[in-house]
């Protein structure tokens, strides 16, 4: 959804990533502070020392959403769901869940989790301010804590706007779910308040745009619609969710796909597969024994006067949990892991035989006949 992650360490088990976005919003948060927020509260200090209070402010901001999130995911982890990664991004950080709770207990104490983990560590800021101004440190030094513990409840209370995917919105879907006994009905629901959160966001950041606060009111206008997204795919996942549970991969993938025998030269590959067939990636076989997948960036690697005596085995992309899932595979992990690799297509294995291919358009062909069916 926001382009490009990278993987910055590994703590508690957990990979934590940041999006490309989360670098505009460092330089912004910097800035911001060492351009308007430190210099307006504490006058007449050097530049460089409201650039210095900055860094560390941005970095506390870096630690409070990992913080954050990472209380979402021990708690999910404790309850047996598996966390992949946490990634941070423009808007503050998501933990990556593997599946859904399996109850509205479950959901309302990996939701609360987050912004109680908030409220601690901004009173533990907020107590920092305190003993360092006690024991003599300058107040403009002691106004970094007490930044950050102002940002951690601030992060709490926005996160607990009862509008699905906030955390606030987690707690009313377990509430929704709890009473009518229906996840379907709880996210529904919990989603429209999420979507009507968004738009007054929208609507306070135009406000605010007119108004001549053009900073702030981009902010606004900006979170709103990713609110306003966020609660729509919130649903919209669930119900992919639902539609594909209990079937596996062998359901949906086609069982004759063209494939490429080990030693067919670069040149027949193009010749008579890229050019013939309207595939992007082609398996590449000895046998039944799969040997990986080919396409066009791996043509253009040789050089046009090496393909008569090149073979495709030697250049094709080898067998990788990215390219493959098995036939008895859950077809959700199959969506999953198209959707993490960006992919339309996974070659279908049973040990190291190929026995089809799963096609993304295949899947949401179902799921939109699914969801004209049971349209509600």
């Amino acid at each position: 959804m926001f382009g490009e992650s990278f993987i910055l360490f590994r703590v508690l088990g957990f990979e934590i990533r940041a999006n490309v976005t989360w670098l505009f919003l460092a330089l912004l948060v910097t800035w911001s502070l060492a351009a308007g927020f430190f210099p307006f509260v504490y006058p007449d200090l050097d530049p460089s020392t409201y650039w210095a209070m900055a860094l560390v402010g941005m970095l506390g901001l870096f630690f409070s959403l990992l913080f954050h999130e990472l209380a979402h995911s021990v708690v999910a982890r404790s309850y047996g769901l598996p966390v992949r990664r946490i990634t941070l991004f423009l808007f503050g950080g998501v933990a990556e869940m593997e599946a859904e709770p399996k109850e509205p207990r479950i959901e309302f104490w990996m939701a609360i989790a987050g912004p109680i983990a908030s409220v601690v560590l901004g009173a533990a800021f907020y107590l920092l301010a305190h003993f360092m101004v006690a024991v003599g440190v300058p107040e403009h030094v002691a106004g970094v804590p007490r930044y950050l513990g102002f940002i951690n409840l601030l992060l709490a209370i926005f996160n607990m706007v009862p509008g699905f995917p906030l955390d606030g919105g987690r707690v009313l879907r377990a509430a929704l779910w709890q009473w009518t006994g229906n996840i379907r009905m709880a996210t529904r629901w919990a989603s429209r308040v999420g979507q009507g959160f968004g738009l007054l966001l929208v609507a306070l950041g135009l406000a605010a745009f007119i108004a001549g606060n053009f900073v702030g009111g981009m902010w606004w206008f900006l979170i709103g619609l990713f609110v306003h997204a966020a609660a729509t795919a919130g649903y919209q996942q669930l119900l992919t969710q639902q539609a594909l549970q209990g079937r596996t991969v062998s359901r949906f993938m086609t069982t004759d796909p063209v494939t490429v025998p080990a030693g067919t030269s670069v040149r027949e590959f193009v010749d008579q597969y890229l050019y013939h067939h309207n595939f992007d990636r082609f398996p590449v076989v000895r046998g039944d024994r799969l040997l990986g997948a080919a396409g066009l960036p791996e043509a253009k690697e040789v050089p046009r006067e090496d393909w008569e005596r090149t073979r495709i085995e030697d250049v094709c992309q080898g067998v990788a949990e990215e390219n493959t899932v098995a036939a008895d595979a859950d077809a959700n992990e199959a969506l999953t892991r198209m959707q993490q690799a960006r992919t339309g297509r996974l070659m279908v294995t049973k040990g190291e035989r190929l026995v089809g291919i799963l096609v993304l358009k295949d899947l949401l062909r179902f799921l939109d006949l699914r969801a004209e069916l049971e349209r509600d």
